[in-house]
């Protein structure tokens, strides 16, 4: 996918306050003007896109920016020695304020992407071309609002609810007060409601792009949080018998290797190319945070814990050496360098840790893996395990071990569980399967564990109930402090 930022300049209201002066502007961009072709809305619904992977001069929202926030903010991820931003070491300890500039970017870049997804919307109707093609781009925009405002209600709670580009300049207009958590919900279900009717599938040129299977994986994680379990239930059955041919990697490495993108287990990833847009710091950055070279130093982003999450795994797991690495083999002199503790490993590109920049690895906002995982507790949530409940975790722990996912284990599969039991069991397949992925934060809110699980933490023990939610940004309150009330605890 081209990665286009298109950016609006200049509207109509800008122009009005001087009725002398009649001017046609000639280097700047405006709706009028740049919504014409269908090229136009093509390349405005891929900066939609961009909003999710670039922001030049900081580091982009699944690059790397969200994951302070839903991973360095549970239990398992750390600031390290090399993360010497005060902002981040906060939030690595759990200590952030609402002035904490980590959280003021992910707000910030959460409105920038739904700011596009609102102009395209608006627009894209009144160009020419197709109008399949129309609807198509402008569901594919509504299906990341509705990803964005789910990201942006587990975060903050309530937050304002904006759907339409503002045409006023006035600063009166343009204070939104936060909505209720129902009404966020409500709009993130007709948006991805809408988003059901995009493609199956793309040609290979627009590989990556969101598809009906992905507003309906998306959907089925809306109803599971809203503990909606028959909802949670119809949906993920949808995306696993709907014909897309989702399947889980035999290799659990596959999911993380450059030249399997947009493969069977990806429902919807973010996209990163090398070096993207000629600015590390623009795309994925995970790479130069998990490893800082074949020293002792350590990276920015370290295990919190190694007892607690690298020694859980079984012999025979590969999970754990897909998402940590103990060894590496050191490309530059032929030897198996030995860290003092674990990195992270899944966004490695091993065939170039010479240049941290250049991180091809796409991010997997939702794959196939995390589907399975949510109907089987879905289906435990509603009335218990059954046989489907038990066939859906053991094929996700048959593959982690390297075995034929529909040929039953013994030595594996899970059975005669109770509900808490197998809760229980749930809960720690998807603490080994989504490391670094931006699920643990959610899981552990969700579940109702996070203070709990953080505690264990020695270096998180300051963790309380307020974590449950981020502060509203400081910067927000102060243009607008009736409308924009904080969350408890900050």
């Amino acid at each position: 996918m081209k990665k286009i930022i298109i950016t609006f300049l200049l509207s109509a209201g800008l122009l009005a306050s001087c009725a002398d002066l009649e001017v046609t502007p000639t280097s700047f961009v405006t709706e009028d003007n740049y919504f014409v072709t269908q090229d136009d809305a093509v390349a405005s619904v891929t900066a939609v896109y961009a909003s999710l992977s670039l922001d030049p001069g900081e580091q982009s929202l699944f690059g790397r920016n969200l994951y302070f926030l839903t991973d360095m903010g549970s239990d398992y991820a750390a600031a390290g020695v090399s993360a010497t931003n005060p902002q981040v070491r906060a939030m690595s300890s759990l200590t952030h304020d609402a002035t904490n500039d980590r959280v003021q970017v992910a707000w910030r870049q959460i409105y920038n992407g739904i700011n596009r997804a609102n102009v395209s919307i608006d627009n894209i109707s009144k160009v020419s071309g197709s109008e399949v093609i129309k609807t198509r781009l402008i569901n594919e925009a509504k299906f990341i609002r509705g990803l964005l405002y789910f990201q942006a209600v587990r975060l903050w709670g309530g937050v304002p609810i904006v759907l339409h580009e503002s045409t006023s300049i006035n600063l009166g207009d343009l204070k939104t007060n936060r909505s209720t958590v129902d009404e966020v919900y409500n709009q993130i279900i007709k948006d991805l409601t809408d988003a059901e009717a995009l493609p199956k599938t793309y040609t290979a040129a627009d590989a990556g792009r969101a598809t009906s299977g992905a507003a309906k994986a998306i959907l089925a994680k809306v109803y599971l949080t809203r503990k909606d379990w028959p909802n949670a239930i119809a949906k993920s059955r949808e995306v696993i018998n709907g014909g897309y041919g989702y399947a889980l990697f035999e290799d659990f490495q596959d999911i993380f290797t450059k030249t399997k993108k947009n493969g069977k287990e990806h429902i919807f990833s973010v996209q990163f190319e090398p070096n993207q847009a000629g600015n590390g710091s623009s795309g994925s950055t995970f790479q130069a945070t998990s490893f800082t070279g074949f020293t002792a130093t350590e990276p920015a982003d370290i295990i919190s814990d190694v007892a607690l999450f690298y020694d859980i795994y079984a012999p025979g797991d590969k999970r754990r050496d897909v998402s940590y690495a103990k060894q590496l083999l050191n490309p530059s002199t032929g030897t198996l360098y030995t860290f003092p503790k674990p990195i992270f490993k899944k966004y490695l590109d091993l065939s170039n840790l010479a240049t941290p920049s250049n991180v091809a690895i796409n991010f997997p906002v939702i794959r196939y893996a995390d589907i399975l995982l949510s109907l089987a507790e879905a289906i435990n949530e509603q009335g218990g395990p059954t046989a489907e409940a038990y066939e859906l975790i053991n094929q996700v722990r048959r593959r982690a071990f390297g075995k034929d996912i529909t040929t039953p284990d013994a030595s594996l599969d899970l059975s005669g569980l109770d509900q808490t039991s197998f809760r229980a069991a749930i809960q720690e397949e998807r603490k080994k399967e989504f490391v670094q992925e931006g699920q643990r934060w959610y899981d552990l809110v969700r579940w109702g564990t996070l203070v709990t699980e953080v505690k264990k933490v020695t270096a998180k023990n300051s963790v309380s109930e307020r974590n449950n939610l981020y502060p509203i940004p400081q910067s927000e309150r102060n243009i607008n402090p009736d409308g924009l009330p904080q969350n408890p605890g900050y």
